[in-house]
């Protein structure tokens, strides 16, 4: 991990109880600025919780956590923080323009930034030319791209998005997603509480794992998910094939040969290999561990 100097979040021993039940018990991470960051879990496992004690909407029952430099909750910290929840609504006989005009009294944005703010949101996530339509004509994923343009007021340098695709589409989350990278392209720090794998693997640079209410893994998705082996198309190879094995674990699917366990270092020799004895390659393609299937290795198949 990066330096704490160089972290829009720190956290260190972050504990909180409710009675007798530990939501969150002694998280330890570090995100650095201008990334994506993906924070994933099981149902429980503490996420929700360690996200409230990050906007200071919770205090710990014992540890440290900062964002931007300051104690989380701070009035610096969270003046530079954009936050969606999981759960919104909006009042329905107000516009896009007005949801966003109250939201910049609420943040105390000097009204003389109050249109510029608001159009430059609009534009951002995609409903300028709805800007003056009521809330409640607008889908799902219209809403939830609202609820993106709130979080962007005042242009903040760390957003918080809790499950901001799960209730979408596919277009809904891919507007979603552009939206998120269009974020770090800017220099915004990310930071995404998600259960939907699939979503996380697309657009985050690295994740934590969470499990009891402690991080089990984190860092890079690429150094998270390891080389599974690779898939090659072949003909002319016939029972030769067999010769293959010192190489990995084999299956084959007609012209398609897979072998397990084999790293990318290691492909070259195979493809020599499969030349030398008399095959043709017409492709190869290094299999990779799904995000998926990471999450439920740590998890120890738990669901």
């Amino acid at each position: 991990m990066r330096a704490s100097s160089d972290a829009a979040i720190v956290t260190t021993g972050l504990t909180k109880t409710y009675g007798s039940v530990t939501a969150v018990a002694g998280l330890s991470m570090s995100v650095p600025r201008g990334e994506v960051f993906g924070f994933l879990g099981p149902n429980g496992a503490g996420k929700t919780t360690a996200v409230k004690l990050l906007l200071g909407l919770a205090r710990p029952t014992s540890g440290t956590a900062t964002v931007l430099g300051a104690p989380a909750g701070a009035a610096s910290a969270r003046r530079r923080i954009g936050y969606l929840p999981e759960l919104f609504r909006y009042q329905s006989w107000l516009s896009a323009y007005e949801v966003l005009v109250l939201h910049c009294d609420l943040a105390r944005i000097p009204k003389s930034r109050v249109r510029a703010e608001v159009e430059r949101a609009l534009v951002t996530v995609g409903l300028a030319d709805r800007a003056h339509d009521r809330v409640g004509t607008f889908s799902k994923g219209m809403q939830q791209r609202l609820g993106l343009g709130v979080a962007l007021l005042g242009s903040p340098e760390v957003v918080f998005l809790d499950e901001p695709t799960s209730a979408l589409d596919p277009v809904g989350r891919k507007d979603v997603r552009d939206v998120i990278r269009h974020l770090r392209d800017r220099g915004v720090t990310v930071f995404l509480n998600s259960h939907l794998l699939g979503e996380v693997e697309q657009v985050c640079d690295r994740v934590a794992v969470v499990h009891h209410g402690t991080v089990i893994a984190s860092g890079r998705l690429g150094a998270l998910l390891s080389n599974s082996g690779v898939r090659v198309r072949v003909e002319g190879l016939g029972a030769a094939a067999a010769k293959l094995e010192r190489f990995g674990q084999l299956h084959r699917d007609g012209e398609w040969i897979s072998v397990e366990g084999l790293p990318l270092e290691g492909v070259p020799d195979l493809v020599s290999e499969i030349v030398a004895l008399g095959g043709r390659v017409y492709a190869v393609e290094p299999r990779h561990q799904s995000l998926e299937d990471r999450f439920m290795e740590l998890l120890g198949g738990e669901t």
